[in-house]
C-alpha cells in the first residue's frame, strides 16, 4: 500500500490572532526545519519576564504571527489592484518568516559579549542562504527582498520599514503578553489602509489616526516595556557575565557548559571566521543553554561570576539611576571606589557592578518617513500630516543616562 504523503497544510492556534493557516508545503518545510525549530527555545523578551511574568513568548510565536499578517497585507494589497505575483507572494511570507532566525540565546546579550562583531541580522541571512542551498535555491528571491536588493522597493518596505510587518506583530504581542495595555495597537486597520503608490508602501488618509496611535504606542512600550530599568539592569548584567565567562575561558579555566557555549566560550567568532561549522554550533545555541550554565556558575570559585549568576536566578539585581545628564567620571569613579573596598574587589573586577551607559528611545525617524496618501493622490510625511503636536516631537530621539551599582 502506497505511503500517505503527510497535510502540509496546517493550521494553527494563537492567542492573538486565532487560526494562522500555513500557505503552502515550502514554508511548512522550512517551519519543520531544525534552524527554525530552534526559535522555540529563544524567548522574544530576553530578560523582561523578570519585570512582566507572562512575557514568556517566543521568536517562534512572532514569527509565525508576523507571516500570518504579511499574508493579510498581500491580500488587502492585490484586493486594491497591487499587482503582486503568485512567486512575490511566496517570497514575502518567507522573509518574513525569516527574519529573525539569526537571534541568540537572550537576544541582544550574545552579541554584546560572546559572538562579537557579527549582528543578528548579518545571522539570518547566513542562516536563509543555507536554508537556500537546502532547498535548491527556492529562497532566492526571499533572501534578495530581504536584504533591500528587490527592484519593487514597497516589497522590501514590508519587511523593513517603520511600518513593517515585524513591528505590527511584535507591539501587538508583547502587549498582549506583558499585560501592558498601551502598545496594543490596531494591526488589521493599519494592514487595511496599506496601498501603494510609486513603488512606496503607503497609508491612505484614513489610516491616519491608525498611524498616530502605532507611533505613540511605540514609544510608549519603549519606556514602558523594553527599557524598562529593571530590564535594563537584568539585560546588562547578563552581558557582563557572558564578558567575564569569555574572560575566564581566554585564560584557560575550565567553565561548567554545553557544547554548543563551550564553542562560543573557546573560540574567538568574528565576522570573518563565522564558518558553516560555527553556524551549525550557533543553531544548537539558546536560552536553556545560557540559563542551565549561569545556574551552575552560582557556586563558581570566581566571585565575579558567581555573584552576576546569582544576581540572576534569585533576581537580586543591581540598583539604578535614570536620568537626563551624563553622569559624570567623578561619579563614576566615586562609585567604583566606594565597592571596590566593600566587595574586595580589584577595580577592573568592581567594572562589572558598577557602570554607567545611555538609553535612547527614537519612536520615528523622518529620514525614513511614513507616507501618507491624501485624497488627492498626493503624498505626505505623517509628521507633516498629521495634526498631532506630539507626532512631531516624536522625532526627535529621547536620550536618558542611568548608573548601575550594587545595592
Amino acid at each position: 500500500m502506497k505511503k500517505k504523503a503527510p497535510n502540509k497544510l496546517k493550521i494553527l492556534n494563537d492567542p492573538i490572532y486565532g487560526f494562522i493557516q500555513i500557505p503552502n508545503s515550502l514554508i511548512f518545510d522550512i517551519i519543520e526545519h531544525p534552524y527554525f525549530q530552534r526559535l522555540r527555545r529563544i524567548s522574544q523578551m530576553g530578560l523582561s519576564n523578570l519585570v512582566y511574568p507572562g512575557a514568556n513568548h517566543t521568536r517562534f510565536h512572532h514569527a509565525l504571527g508576523c507571516m500570518h499578517l504579511m499574508q493579510k497585507a498581500i491580500r488587502v494589497l492585490i484586493f486594491k489592484g497591487v499587482e503582486i505575483s503568485k512567486e512575490e507572494e511566496k517570497a514575502l511570507c518567507i522573509a518574513i518568516l525569516l527574519h529573525d532566525i539569526g537571534h541568540g540565546a537572550y537576544s541582544h546579550a550574545l552579541e554584546h559579549s560572546i559572538v562579537g562583531g557579527v549582528s543578528h541580522e548579518e545571522i539570518s541571512l547566513k542562516f536563509m542562504k543555507k536554508l537556500n542551498d537546502e532547498f535548491n535555491g527556492e529562497l532566492g528571491l526571499a533572501i534578495k527582498i530581504f536584504e533591500g536588493k528587490y527592484h519593487r522597493k514597497f516589497l522590501c518596505q514590508l519587511i523593513s520599514s517603520q511600518l513593517d510587518i515585524d513591528r505590527l506583530d511584535y507591539l501587538k504581542r508583547d502587549s498582549f503578553y506583558t499585560g501592558v495595555t498601551e502598545g496594543n495597537i490596531s494591526s488589521d486597520r493599519l494592514i487595511v489602509m496599506m496601498n501603494v503608490k510609486d513603488d512606496e508602501l503607503v497609508i491612505e488618509q484614513k489610516g491616519i489616526y491608525s498611524v498616530e496611535k502605532f507611533l505613540i504606542a511605540r514609544r510608549l512600550m519603549y519606556w514602558q516595556v523594553y527599557l524598562h530599568k529593571t530590564s535594563l539592569v537584568a539585560e546588562n548584567i547578563i552581558v557582563n557575565l557572558l564578558k567575564r565567562v569569555k574572560e575566564l575561558a581566554e585564560k584557560g579555566e575550565k567553565l561548567f557548559s554545553s557544547s554548543a557555549l563551550n564553542y562560543f566560550l573557546y573560540n574567538q567568532i568574528n565576522q570573518n571566521n563565522f564558518t558553516d561549522e560555527t553556524l551549525e554550533m550557533f543553531s544548537k545555541l539558546d536560552d536553556y543553554d545560557i540559563l542551565s550554565a549561569i545556574k551552575e556558575w552560582t557556586s563558581h570559585e570566581d566571585k565575579v561570576l558567581s555573584s552576576l549568576s546569582k544576581m540572576i536566578i534569585d533576581r537580586k539585581l543591581l540598583r539604578i539611576e535614570i536620568q537626563k545628564e551624563p553622569f559624570t567620571e567623578n561619579q563614576l569613579k566615586e562609585k567604583i571606589n566606594k565597592f571596590s573596598k566593600k566587595l574586595e574587589l580589584s577595580e577592573v573586577e568592581t567594572n562589572y557592578f558598577v557602570f554607567s551607559q545611555e538609553i535612547k528611545n527614537h519612536a520615528y525617524n523622518s529620514k525614513k518617513p511614513i507616507l501618507i496618501l491624501n485624497k488627492k493622490g498626493k503624498l505626505k510625511d505623517i509628521a507633516k500630516a498629521s495634526d498631532q503636536l506630539n507626532i512631531q516631537a516624536l522625532t526627535k530621539p529621547v536620550i536618558k543616562h542611568f548608573i548601575c551599582y550594587p545595592k
